[in-house]
């Protein structure tokens, strides 16, 4: 089979914990023809179908040089001629990405097979997502309003605060009983009352680590990937340094990924993350889920195999 995967600059990966690498090492590894193209490669003009500039290109197996292409030059090719394209390209769900999702949205309605769907991206915004879930979140504000954040700290006591489009922990504050600077970063985070603001309590089960509980066609992968944070950073996301350790499910964890899972495969999200702190839902990851190889390597259960096996039960169906 044909894939082609939009992503980020194949030149960027580091291979050796990307999750997208892990796909194209599993794909390559059955057969399967890979491509690659970014999102600014996909077009449509009217009389034609979306099409992409693509590089057709095989895995070396070298950790560094990790890749050939084909040829020198890209390709056009109809989204509808592969037979799948994967959406990869990492957040942030900026307007960019916003349209991106339409033009393969369009493709689909060619006849192109697209993995996560684009209505369902843009249907699941991470953050809020968990709306729909309240019965696995713990309290949790969503406002643009100063007021309603200080009535909730003064609830709760201690609170986290995070923008709406935030990626790999950027821009979360916490906000303990003191109310030390409340004002201040709600200000910087709501412009003023501009923007809208999520605001959870803090979970104290963060020190045991913020775990992601990966869903695959709608079934739990077994094992969660707890990121912990480091020293005296109150975030586990690996991206500012917490440390990633895989441990089996709890009966909590697969509780929810079982009851949500489900319902966001059959909108379309072959791939989900869920973030878990403690028994809590914090976010609903669909745009490029990780941990794949850090899952895989700690404990033997081969992820990208699961996601393949998925992938190409999809495409048979």
């Amino acid at each position: 089979m044909k894939l082609l995967f939009v992503a980020d600059p194949l030149s960027t990966f580091k291979t050796y914990k990307d999750t997208t690498f892990a796909m194209m090492r599993e794909a390559a590894s059955r057969g399967h023809t890979l491509l690659a193209c970014e999102p600014q490669h996909v077009m449509w003009q009217r009389g034609g179908r979306v099409t992409a500039q693509v590089h057709a290109f095989t895995l070396t197996g070298d950790a560094h040089d990790w890749f050939a292409l084909a040829t020198p030059e890209t390709q056009p090719m109809a989204l509808a001629d592969l037979d799948a394209v994967i959406m990869r390209k990492d957040p942030p769900f900026d307007t960019e990405y916003f349209y991106a999702t339409h033009l393969l949205g369009q493709a689909e309605r060619e006849g192109a097979k697209v993995f996560n769907s684009p209505a369902a991206l843009r249907n699941h915004p991470e953050k809020l997502a968990i709306l729909e879930f309240p019965e696995f979140i713990g309290p949790t504000l969503v406002t643009r309003s100063e007021a309603d954040i200080k009535r909730f700290h003064a609830e709760h006591q201690d609170i986290i605060l995070k923008p709406l489009d935030g990626m790999g922990g950027m821009g979360i504050f916490r906000v303990g009983p003191d109310g030390l600077n409340l004002g201040s970063i709600t200000e910087t985070l709501n412009k003023g009352g501009a923007e809208t603001v999520m605001v959870q309590k803090y979970l104290t089960e963060i020190v045991k680590g913020d775990k992601r509980v990966l869903v695959i066609g709608g079934k739990p992968v077994p094992h969660s990937l707890a990121r912990i944070p480091q020293g005296s950073e109150i975030r586990g996301n690996l991206a500012v340094g917490g440390k990633g350790v895989a441990r089996p499910l709890s009966p909590r964890d697969r509780e929810i990924a079982e009851h949500i899972g489900p319902i966001l495969a059959a909108r379309g999200l072959l791939l989900v993350g869920l973030d878990v702190i403690g028994d809590c839902l914090t976010e609903i990851n669909v745009t490029s889920p990780t941990g794949f190889q850090e899952i895989t390597n700690q404990t033997g259960f081969d992820v990208a195999k699961m996601f393949v096996d998925a992938l190409e039960a999809a495409l048979a169906s």
